[in-house]
């Protein structure tokens, strides 16, 4: 994992394996792998604005497609970044008081606020690795006093070539690849993520970018968050995650970075940007 800089988080978001990585295709993935690189289209522009960065790790301002401007705004990163360490396999928190505090960037990645959390939202490390916290201010004020938007998470499904970029707001620093596949369960130490998506070589993201949006540069939209990456060529262990496909195949690809993927997020927030497991089509673990 791409664990925080300090303390145990230090080991665990600083050893950029685990959480971060690069690399080549493997026979974990899932059919998807297969999908062609997509013919060139108009890029948007990605900056750092409505990125933000934690004591120990990247994150971002993001909305639903069904938020709203006066809805409470929402901070996304890793639950591996949470302040109080590493969450349990199966375990899942809902609705926690925090006052936890995220420096909030501009485009020139300059920082322009603070921002404060009131409680964290949802957060788990169980098939996926993030952790969504309620701030204070709504999308519309942060709008109206600092000129920035909030990063909109993508409904669908992420597709095997898209060029994308991560950007940490930790490091203040954009790495640039594709997607090349999507593995079908990525284990590093006692936890399993369920369909990560992996970069291609050039996205050689390191400690502190955990957290990071994953944004699809033709619409714009994030896509993922990067969480983990094979440092030593480790198999299945702390900040060495090996891929295994359906067959229980386990193969390891040292250097390679992962992220999971954030359309299933947007399934399940009801109206206003309120996390509600029981909503049809939710697949977050639940508490």
């Amino acid at each position: 994992m791409k664990r925080p800089l300090v303390g145990v988080l230090a080991a665990l978001l600083l050893g950029g394996a685990a959480l971060t990585g690069t690399g080549a295709a493997s026979a974990s993935a899932t059919s998807r792998d297969a999908a062609p690189a997509h013919t060139a289209k108009a890029a948007v522009t990605v900056n750092f604005a409505g990125t933000v960065a934690l004591s120990n790790c990247s994150g971002s301002v993001v909305k639903m497609p069904t938020s709203v401007p006066t809805d409470p705004a929402i901070v996304m990163s890793n639950g591996h970044c949470l302040s109080g360490g590493f969450l349990d396999p199966g375990e899942s928190i809902v609705n926690v008081a925090s006052s936890r505090t995220f420096s909030l960037l501009n485009a020139a990645g300059t920082k322009v606020a603070t921002l404060r959390a009131t409680k964290v939202a949802y957060a788990t490390m169980t098939d996926t690795d993030i952790s969504l916290y309620q701030l204070n201010t709504t999308y519309a004020q942060i709008q109206s006093s600092y000129g920035i938007a909030a990063l909109e998470l993508s409904a669908t499904h992420p597709v095997a070539g898209t060029a994308i970029k991560v950007v940490s707001g930790y490091w203040k620093r954009i790495y640039s690849c594709n997607i090349d596949a999507f593995v079908y369960r990525l284990h590093e130490d006692s936890w399993i993520w369920k369909d990560s998506v992996r970069y291609t070589p050039s996205c050689n993201t390191i400690g502190g970018t955990s957290g990071s949006p994953v944004v699809d540069v033709a619409t714009g939209k994030v896509v993922a968050i990067n969480n983990t990456g094979n440092e030593d060529g480790g198999r299945c262990t702390l900040d060495n995650p090996c891929e295994v496909d359906q067959n229980g195949n386990i193969t390891v690809h040292q250097g390679i970075n992962y992220a999971e993927e954030t359309y299933l997020i947007t399934q399940c927030v009801g109206a206003g940007n309120k996390i509600n497991l029981s909503l049809p089509g939710c697949t977050l673990p639940k508490p």
